[in-house]
């Protein structure tokens, strides 16, 4: 579950620096920026590529203009490198990022967007708010550990949680009676798209239901047998793409 979680950060933080090249006023520059970052040679960036180094001076001189697939392979190669050494960078950066880290067990994409039914039947779910909107999808998920959060996570880092996944399912285990995770969302000024609750089997606090319903937040309790299970049954659904960030390269 850790290299799923690590793999995710790694796609947030590529996603990042290539944007950073991209809009650059000289994306040569910042090519040599960020390999410079990583403490990476033209030779080890070259390897990684499949091609000579004299092709990644090139680009860092400016006698090629790099292209949206090259800084897509660049970035990659980069943090290739970083994972052999023990994300040394990765981890200064997602730190630096604010991006919270214990309290979530699990995060992957979707192989193609899910619907509230999709996700009731997958997670053998029952739906708790019935008012929602039918275009509501789920493009992936973040299963998280409710009381680490409550317990770990400073509000700051909460609310990038939540922010951070408009179009995925939030997935809380380790709910007692669901209050907790919903007053959270409720603070929050960017919401879920939807959200799973996991753990409760005889009580659910209608506080939690009638915040749900304030918000227009789909609430959905599963009822899988334990953690391990809804693990897999959430990425029996995974893009094979995404399942490893890294495996293009490696």
């Amino acid at each position: 579950m850790e290299e799923s979680f690590q793999n995710f950060i790694a796609d947030l933080i590529a996603r990042r620096i290539s944007g950073d090249i991209v809009y650059s006023n000289n994306p040569n520059v910042g090519l040599k920026k960020w390999r410079d970052y990583f403490e990476v040679s033209q030779l080890e960036v070259a390897r990684i590529m499949g091609v000579s180094a004299s092709v990644i001076s090139d680009y860092e001189k400016g006698r090629r203009a790099p292209g949206a697939n090259f800084i897509k392979r660049f970035v990659r190669a980069l943090l290739v490198i970083d994972h052999q050494r023990g994300w040394k960078k990765l981890d200064a950066l997602s730190k630096a990022l604010g991006i919270p880290r214990g309290a979530i067990i699990d995060m992957m994409e979707f192989n193609e967007p899910l619907s509230i039914a999709d996700l009731i039947e997958l997670v053998d779910g029952i739906l708790l708010s019935p008012d929602y909107s039918d275009a509501i999808k789920a493009y992936g998920y973040t299963l998280i550990d409710s009381i680490k959060a409550i317990a770990e996570l400073s509000g700051p880092q909460f609310y990038f949680l939540l922010g951070s996944t408009p179009e995925r399912a939030i997935v809380f285990s380790n709910v007692a009676a669901g209050r907790s995770p919903m007053v959270a969302v409720r603070v929050s000024l960017v919401k879920p798209g939807i959200i799973i609750i996991h753990g409760p089997r005889r009580y659910i606090d209608p506080l939690a239901i009638e915040l749900a319903r304030l918000e227009g937040v789909p609430l959905i309790l599963s009822l899988v047998k334990d953690i391990d299970q809804l693990i897999k049954r959430l990425r029996s659904k995974i893009s094979s793409e995404d399942s490893n960030f890294l495996s293009a390269l490696e």
